[in-house]
């Protein structure tokens, strides 16, 4: 399997090389206008990018996370769901290496075996980084309603995270 791994790629760009030429394509000349394009994306959605770790990072030092997780902890003990978790369920939609860091956090702290572990686990898993997908592809299409894309995300978002919760249980 390692040899496999360490095969794939190099395969997968000689075929594409071989493809493209067979073609009668000028290869390098259109990797080099994908890499320009590449990057005009990426300086594009720079702004739209940094709006969002400044969010998240905002988010994380100002105890809001804590403080939520104290508010529905009361609730969440009576429906035998552990209050651990809440953090990373609010976090989740929000960034995905926030949340891997917050999941880490988790399952280093109370294993993978535990229900703890394996709820962080399920969430990362049945759950996307719903503002920092939709922010990217929104600005890049330009589009000016994205409520009528984060509305049924977040729906989405809470109905994974509670399938998660209930897996587990």
């Amino acid at each position: 399997m390692i040899y496999f791994s360490a095969v794939v790629i190099p395969l997968i760009i000689s075929i594409i090389v071989f493809c493209g030429l067979l073609e009668n394509k000028k290869v390098y000349d259109l990797f080099c206008d994908g890499a320009k394009e590449g990057i005009r994306m990426t300086i594009k959605m720079f702004p739209t990018l940094i709006g969002i770790f400044l969010a998240i990072g905002m988010l994380r030092n100002s105890g809001l996370l804590d403080f939520l997780s104290k508010i529905l902890s009361g609730f969440l003990k009576y429906l035998n769901v552990p209050s651990e978790i809440i953090p990373l369920a609010f976090i989740k939609p929000i960034s995905g290496s926030a949340s891997m860091a917050l999941a880490t956090d988790l399952i280093t702290k109370y294993g993978t075996e535990t229900r703890i572990g394996m709820i962080a686990a399920t969430i990362m898993a049945a759950s996307e980084t719903t503002f920092y997908v939709i922010a990217v592809y929104m600005n890049q299409i330009k589009a000016k309603k994205s409520r009528n894309v984060i509305i049924p995300a977040l729906i989405a978002d809470f109905v994974s995270i509670i399938t998660a919760i209930c897996i587990i249980k």
